[in-house]
């Protein structure tokens, strides 16, 4: 198993890798919107905080040396599913290969975030 790791994404904020490849898969960590230039979320609303997370997973891809074309599943955390339809607005602009996807609502996020993405990809 080999660690992926890289500056373009947000650091590790527990005992966890920011993403992980083993045999033809990337695993990636979940992602939360914040900025990695700054580490915190400077995002507003479901819209702008999408479009962060959807870069951070794009660049622990990245570093695996996959695009978002790579992914074949994705689990989507909203703090709030009266999100649902906007967030789908970001989420389809970075996802076109449209992989099988699970999208949760759940009580909380790390830092107040309002959504979370995790990616699985095929290299």
């Amino acid at each position: 198993m080999k660690k992926i790791s890289t500056d373009k994404a947000p650091a590790a904020i527990g005992p966890y890798s920011q993403g992980v490849e083993l045999s033809n898969l990337v695993f990636t960590s979940g992602q939360i919107p914040i900025n990695p230039a700054v580490g915190k979320i400077e995002a507003e609303g479901i819209e702008a905080q999408a479009e962060q997370s959807c870069k951070n997973v794009q660049a622990v891809l990245e570093a695996a040396g996959l695009t978002m074309e790579n992914v074949v599943k994705t689990t989507c955390l909203l703090a709030d599913m009266a999100d649902f339809a906007a967030f789908n607005k970001v989420y389809e602009k970075y996802f076109v290969s449209k992989p099988a996807r699970s999208c949760f609502a759940v009580k909380a996020l790390p830092a107040g975030a309002l959504v979370e993405i995790e990616a699985i990809a095929s290299k």
